[in-house]
């Protein structure tokens, strides 16, 4: 993955060195040395004035002389690498003391990463100066590149986090009436097909409640097609109350609407139509944002069809849903022959009329 320019804007600040040392006159020489690397110096003249500067500075180099007044540089080596902020700064000491092997390793032990012997050699001086920050630059631009990295990623996350939710919502829209947020026929056909299989696989039965709305037309061109639209939210809403969260409560039509009860038997499904032709019974307000809107009711025809009794012994998963289906909706028109608002259970080839 390659990552895209950065806008032009302004340089980044110049790499910090600091040159700690007592004697001014070698803190004169420093600066004329360093002045052509292009790194902005910070000197001091002692340890505790060292310690002090790394509290305001980030620096990419420091040079330390080891004999000072105050603390000295092996002192001040042991405190910078015991401080998280500070323990990989690089540290070169700079200093007559280096003579023998034994303060060599003095000065290893003590988080050195080298070593200048006084008198400075000033080409050596420069060249491993240079060689700390080209390693300083590149770790920036590589911290920098992390972070470019780390925020495209998190840009690429919620990329996809966005494209999953569109995906998920085009999905449920697909599956879902956009009025009463109900599953439409297509998701209706899906769930009672897994319905049919799981119930074969199970050895299960599971009913289907079909249910057409008495009274809506007059409601719908009494007081228009929003009353309409208030009226089959109200039935929505009102079937969901009813309905247990296993069921699958469904708009398949215009104001026709159906319940699967997974695993209930026909005296089931035959309380809960019970019930919802009661719910339904209940008188609505036409338009409830008016605080005195007319008062509208409706009813509900229900045909119950109960597998596998309603269903064709031994034939494909496709045929026993159109039979069961067939065998709700003859149910519900006998409903409505019978006077509306109430439900008809369909036993084998038959149909047993229940009470509203």
């Amino acid at each position: 993955m390659s990552i895209e320019a950065q806008p032009t804007g302004p340089a980044p600040p110049a790499a910090k060195i600091l040159v700690v040392d007592d004697t001014p006159a070698n803190l004169v020489a420093m600066r004329l040395l360093l002045r052509g690397t292009g790194a902005q110096l910070v000197e001091v003249a002692s340890g505790n004035a060292a310690l002090a500067a790394t509290l305001d500075h980030d620096f990419a180099l420091i040079l330390l002389d080891v004999q000072m007044s105050d603390i000295d540089g092996f002192e001040v080596a042991a405190l910078l690498s015991d401080d998280e902020r500070t323990r990989d700064t690089p540290i070169i000491f700079v200093t007559a003391a280096y003579r023998d092997d034994l303060n060599r390793l003095k000065g290893y032990r003590h988080g050195a990463v080298d070593y200048i012997a006084k008198p400075v050699n000033d080409v050596i001086l420069l060249s491993k100066v240079r060689v700390f920050l080209d390693l300083y630059h590149g770790k920036r631009a590589l911290k920098d590149l992390l972070a470019q990295l780390k925020q495209r990623n998190a840009e690429l996350q919620a990329e996809v986090a966005e494209r999953k939710r569109l995906e998920e919502l085009a999905r449920h829209q697909a599956g879902h009436d956009a009025l009463t947020r109900l599953p439409n026929r297509l998701l209706f056909m899906d769930r009672i097909d897994q319905a049919v299989r799981r119930a074969q696989r199970q050895r299960k039965g599971f009913s289907l409640l079909y249910i057409d709305l008495d009274g809506f037309k007059p409601v719908n061109d009494r007081y228009g097609h929003p009353a309409g639209d208030r009226a089959l939210q109200v039935v929505a809403s009102r079937l969901q109350n009813v309905v247990r969260h296993s069921d699958t409560c469904a708009r398949i039509g215009g104001d026709e609407f159906a319940v699967i009860m997974d695993g209930a038997e026909s005296d089931d499904a035959q309380r809960l139509g019970e019930q919802i032709c009661r719910a339904l019974r209940e008188p609505f307000c036409v338009n409830p944002d008016s605080g005195d809107g007319p008062m509208a009711q409706l009813g509900a025809s229900i045909g119950i069809a109960c597998f596998p009794e309603s269903a064709a012994e031994g034939a494909e998963p496709l045929v026993l849903i159109e039979g069961l289906i067939h065998a709700a909706d003859e149910a519900m028109y006998i409903a409505k022959r019978a006077g509306k608002n109430r439900c008809h259970v369909a036993r084998g080839s038959g149909l047993l009329q229940a009470g509203g």
